[in-house]
């Protein structure tokens, strides 16, 4: 009889042995936590589309949405349209100063003529001297209409030039009004629906990158020494279950100064008060989830 009683408490002896050894597989304990961005509205106004549902797989910059753009499409037409308006007031300089030119390439031809007629004695010096100062009017004259024409074109272009810089504003602004994500990452918390309105600011959706975990421990003052970056550790994930389920870690993060014991972790030293936070990048198979539990063993190599 007592014999069979060791063999019925055999198996519960094991089994708290092998809970046991596995508490003690940990050097460090700590939850596990993802990239998360928060995604706010970047535009005001009535959300017109938002397609996402909360566990859906997200590619960055795909168009999830958009907010209502009508004003700003119909300010981009006035800002164009204003453009339009302000070449067809700039002046043709070169068309508008030929005819000038013309009268003083043929003021020139008239200059030569004379200055042979004087040569020959056949016209006065004061008919040359007098074509000499026709000459040097029309070329004041070509020189300030010249001047004019093109201070007025170049104001017009300094004009077209402010109203395309609001153009591009307008274009930036309308970019802003769809809704995209900026990681890769599965959607965590939806906080807006279709129809709602949209404020800048205001939260959308959050998403996070849930291939790369990170499982952040607590460390003690001794066991400091035998971490650095970049070194690889064996982690344990707890599933809820009296199995672990094993992955391959590295040290992302070391904390450079020490902090009390979060009271839902548990170290090696219970009575340990100050310890160092350490980030351990693990590559998740689609099994760990945020805020799982999960501990670290140092290597002996």
């Amino acid at each position: 009889m007592q014999r069979n009683k060791l063999l019925y408490w055999a198996p519960a002896f094991l089994f708290l042995v092998s809970c046991h050894s596995n508490k003690d597989v940990s050097d460090a304990s700590g939850t596990f936590e993802a990239t998360e961005v928060i995604v706010s509205a970047q535009a005001t106004g009535p959300i017109l589309a938002f397609n996402i549902e909360e566990g859906q797989d997200l590619k960055a910059g795909a168009n999830l949405g958009f907010i209502d753009t009508i004003q700003l499409d119909l300010r981009k037409k006035q800002l164009q349209a204003s453009i339009q308006a302000a070449q067809t007031r700039k002046p043709d300089v070169e068309v508008q100063v030929a005819a000038l030119e013309q009268q003083i390439a043929t003021a020139g031809t008239e200059k030569h003529r004379l200055e042979n007629l004087v040569k020959a004695n056949a016209a006065n010096q004061k008919q040359l001297d007098d074509l000499n100062a026709q000459i040097e009017v029309l070329n004041k004259q070509l020189i300030a209409t010249r001047t004019t024409l093109e201070s007025s074109s170049s104001g017009i272009n300094k004009e077209s030039s402010a109203l395309k810089i609001q153009v591009d504003q307008i274009n930036d602004q309308l970019r802003r009004s769809y809704i995209s994500s900026p990681i890769d990452g599965t959607v965590l918390v939806k906080y807006a629906e279709t129809g709602e309105l949209a404020v800048q600011g205001r939260s959308l959706f959050k998403v996070a990158d849930m291939t790369q975990m990170i499982l952040r421990v607590y460390v003690t003052a001794d066991q400091l020494a035998k971490v650095k970056l970049g070194q690889t550790v064996d982690v344990n994930a707890e599933l809820g279950t009296s199995e672990n389920k094993a992955y391959k870690g590295t040290v992302t993060w070391i904390s450079g100064k020490s902090e009390f014991t979060p009271k839902t972790i548990q170290t090696r030293d219970e009575r340990a008060n100050l310890v160092y936070a350490v980030k351990v990048a693990v590559k998740n198979d689609g099994i760990l989830k945020i805020g799982m539990y999960g501990g670290i063993h140092f290597s002996q190599n």
